[in-house]
């Protein structure tokens, strides 16, 4: 499908980072390991400058799945089991989270519907021009992908925050999220939506942590902190010297102080059928981090989860 071009000015304007407070649309593979899990509550804990609209259960597939509808609705589960041990957090009941797709794009001009879908749609197409609605996906990129075949207005009312492919210099872009479905990762690179991309070896591979650390600052943090802990540790059997990226904490990190990241305005890759990139300077323009700060990211999460457990 051929997207016609946003105006370039309407573009780079939307690439800036936020000043204040947004609002946001979180889709998320909540299963696929243990960061999701991380990112959900920190954009939870942080309403000074997240106000969460709305979780979508993204498609997933690995040893922990039987298919991507499998992974969509052990997301979809996982997102209840974290909302059941964060009491404090008023979030709405009826429709927070929605189901995504159950499987991947058949091609780049064929969008599959789901619920996530259609309530990306309608929430984009209530916000003002001036108060667009940041989607922020941090796993495979199809429920947002067949939102934007199915209106392409929502180009124009949102701006898509996305943990996807690795860095411009890396030899292949053959990361999780985006290798999943590349079908609905060239529909967002290529149709000029207002995107923000954080990229995973080389740029928030550093985005580190340890069992001693969450030991220290998340275990005993009441039953969310104790939850995280349980499933970092479960999830590698052998601690000693072990680090694990909780990598989609960068593009919430950004959301809560733009400091966190360097961004520069770049062309938007194409993703090539051996899943590398290839870079045209007439292609219009994405944000893409080449930086993020993993001591102001991880300082602030502590902080909140230590705020938000009961006190004895």
């Amino acid at each position: 499908m051929r997207f016609p071009p946003l105006d370039q000015q309407f573009l780079l304007d939307r690439l800036r980072p936020p000043s204040g407070p947004v609002r946001i649309l979180l889709d998320t593979d909540t299963y696929n390991e243990i960061d999701d899990q991380f990112a959900v509550v920190y954009a939870l804990l942080s309403p000074e400058r997240i106000e969460v609209e709305a979780l979508h259960a993204a498609p997933f597939h690995n040893t922990r799945s039987t298919g991507p509808g499998d992974g969509m609705e052990k997301s979809y589960e996982e997102i209840h089991r974290l909302l059941e041990r964060l009491p404090a957090v008023d979030t709405p009941v009826a429709g927070f989270v929605k189901r995504g797709s159950t499987k991947w794009l058949p091609g780049e001009d064929t969008p599959v519907e789901s619920e996530a879908s259609a309530d990306l749609i309608a929430r984009a197409l209530a916000s003002p021009l001036d108060d667009p609605l940041y989607v922020v996906a941090i796993g495979a990129i199809t429920n947002v992908a067949s939102a934007l075949l199915l209106e392409p207005e929502i180009r124009r009312r949102i701006v898509l925050v996305w943990l996807g492919g690795h860095a411009r210099h890396w030899p292949d872009t053959r990361e999780f999220n985006l290798r999943q479905d590349p079908a609905a990762s060239r529909v967002v690179l290529d149709c000029g939506v207002p995107l923000v991309r954080f990229p995973c070896m080389g740029v928030v591979s550093h985005l580190h942590t340890t069992q001693p650390e969450m030991a220290e600052h998340v275990q005993g943090k009441g039953a969310i902190g104790d939850y995280l802990f349980r499933i970092y540790s479960e999830y590698h059997a052998d601690q000693f010297a072990y680090s694990k990226q909780i990598w989609d904490l960068a593009p919430l990190g950004w959301l809560v102080n733009p400091e966190w990241a360097q961004m520069e305005v770049v062309s938007a890759p194409r993703l090539t059928e051996s899943v590398t990139w290839a870079f045209d300077e007439s292609r219009h323009r994405v944000s893409c981090a080449r930086h993020v700060d993993r001591d102001g990211i991880f300082r602030d999460l502590f902080l909140k989860l230590d705020k938000a457990a009961p006190r004895r």
